[in-house]
């Protein structure tokens, strides 16, 4: 124990949400374990201003700043190494979003990322994929995973325990209350206007999530806790609790009856969380009364244990592989959808892979970028579905404005870039686009997109498989060996097409040989 706790590695995950600011402080162990040291949460609505009226109010600014000064100061007295903070869906809805995030640079030293919805959605996945394990046998069939959060509510669709699709809707419970706060209807008038508002939002996803074939559902989020602890029935897992149907339907509409004051005095808690239980009840119920599930299952995990699991696998050098699993499954769904050759997509892919991991000294890049260039591989000429004439622009464009599950912002936005230089002309400076990347992301871009070309080349000729290549250095050349026999010039036309970029940035002339 001793020797676990020499090795051990604090860390902390910061979420600046719609409701509260909330921070996690934890150690990670050399094996990977995680052991919660302190869990912090201060009401601020950040959600109130942003759903509102678009920007954030000086008042809750303010407010803000102060909590996070008092969070600072914990940091320091835990000697925390590794920092993630995160801001959600008020942040990523306010105009003056910049410079919120810059007076918590001044005033404490942390940098505050805003994340989309689908990395949010990813990290809450995540967490709640480790709570269960094989409990519950939620890993057969299909299950929804329900986040209602202060500005949205993220659904994340799992076939046998793979995730299929993610949506997230405009229906947080802090947005919900905002838009009932200026009536003065009795507390029955206000459930039937939020029971209208909320089906009327839900009918528009059923189209695209198939929630009639859901089996189990899984609730997430602090009203589906509230829920839990007044009707949950333990499991095996401490973080996981289950609600019977009928009692579930019982408890909305009990609360649908009292006032947030009524609430909060009736269960003892918070009056701002007190005036979210009821919008975010009910959009739990309209959701669960979709699927064919016969339990609720509350998991008391957040998004924040998911940043907690990248930070210890960030401490150890541990690969995410449920993760990689996930970005390949979404870039491959994006790819049927736009009518690829899939073979040739998924042959580049691997292809691109192998050169990645021989050229591993070269490049210097490490598992996440690995992961970037096969998603570009994967995706590279879905641009041929808008027209074949400059497809690698479209395939640009079309990548630039779909989610891959399991990528943020900026790496999606890299994995395009590389799509589209795998033909014609490499990066230039009058590219607009690829000049406004920070130059640490041009960088990336180049040498992925290098590797790129040359696996497009190769992958032209008769390649069955990726694992069948063998590399070899002589002085300046990379001898790629090839096996069969016959002749190598489909290949050979297509790195005499497409090698230049490699030359240029590694410095190699690839060569080409049978074995």
């Amino acid at each position: 124990m001793k020797d676990e706790a020499e090795g051990a590695r604090t860390v902390a995950a910061i979420d600046v949400g719609a409701n509260a600011l909330r921070m996690v402080i934890a150690e990670v162990l050399p094996d990977g374990r995680i052991e919660v040291l302190e869990r912090l949460q201060r009401a601020v609505r950040l959600g109130q201003d942003a759903f509102r009226r678009g920007r954030l109010g000086a008042a809750s600014m303010r407010a803000s700043l102060a909590i996070l000064r008092d969070f600072q100061e914990l940091l320091k007295l835990y000697k925390v190494e590794h920092i993630r903070a995160v801001a959600t869906s008020a942040a990523r809805e306010a105009s003056n979003t910049d410079t919120f995030l810059d007076r918590i640079f001044l005033a404490t030293g942390l940098k505050v990322e805003v994340i989309g919805a689908p990395e949010e959605s990813r990290l809450t996945v995540s967490a709640v994929r480790q709570a269960l394990g094989d409990a519950l046998n939620v890993n057969r069939g299909e299950t929804l995973i329900a986040d209602v959060g202060g500005g949205s509510t993220l659904l994340t669709l799992l076939k046998d325990g793979e995730i299929v699709t993610s949506q997230s809707l405009r229906l947080g419970s802090v947005r919900l209350h905002e838009m009932m706060s200026s009536t003065d209807d009795s507390p029955e008038q206000t459930a039937e206007l939020l029971r209208y508002q909320i089906s009327t939002m839900l009918s528009s996803v059923q189209n695209s999530l198939p929630l009639k074939d859901v089996e189990s559902f899984i609730a997430v989020g602090g009203d589906a806790r509230f829920a839990a602890r007044q009707i949950g029935r333990a499991t095996d897992s401490e973080e996981l609790f289950v609600l019977d149907a009928a009692e579930f339907e019982k408890l909305v509409e009990q609360c649908e009856q009292w006032s947030a004051e009524d609430l909060a005095k009736r269960h003892g808690i918070p009056f701002a969380d007190a005036e979210t239980v009821n919008p975010a009840l009910m959009v739990y119920q309209n959701l669960f009364r979709l699927t064919r599930s016969s339990q609720l299952i509350v998991s008391l995990v957040s998004m924040r244990d998911g940043l907690l699991l990248e930070l210890a696998g960030l401490v150890t050098g541990k690969e995410d592989c449920t993760l990689a699993a996930s970005v390949i499954h979404s870039a491959t769904a994006i790819a049927q959808k736009y009518h690829v050759d899939l073979p040739h997509a998924q042959g580049v892919a691997d292809v691109a892979e192998r050169l990645f991991d021989e050229l591993q000294p070269e490049h210097g890049l490490g598992p996440r970028h690995r992961l970037l260039v096969q998603a570009a591989g994967l995706l590279h000429e879905i641009g041929g579905f808008v027209s074949n004439r400059s497809h690698h622009k479209h395939s640009y464009y079309l990548i630039a404005n779909s989610e891959i599950f399991g990528l943020n912002r900026e790496e999606t936005i890299i994995v395009a870039h590389v799509a589209r230089y795998h033909r014609r002309s490499g990066p230039k400076a009058s590219h607009p686009e690829y000049m406004s990347l920070p130059r640490e992301s041009r960088v990336v871009v180049n040498k992925l997109s290098a590797i790129l070309r040359v696996a497009d080349g190769l992958s032209r000729g008769h390649i069955r498989s990726a694992r069948d290549l063998k590399f070899e250095r002589q002085g300046d050349d990379l001898i790629v060996c090839l096996p069969g026999a016959g002749d190598l010039l489909l290949e050979q036309r297509g790195i005499n097409m497409k090698g230049d970029l490699f030359e240029d940035i590694f410095g190699m002339k690839v060569r080409l040989e049978l074995m």
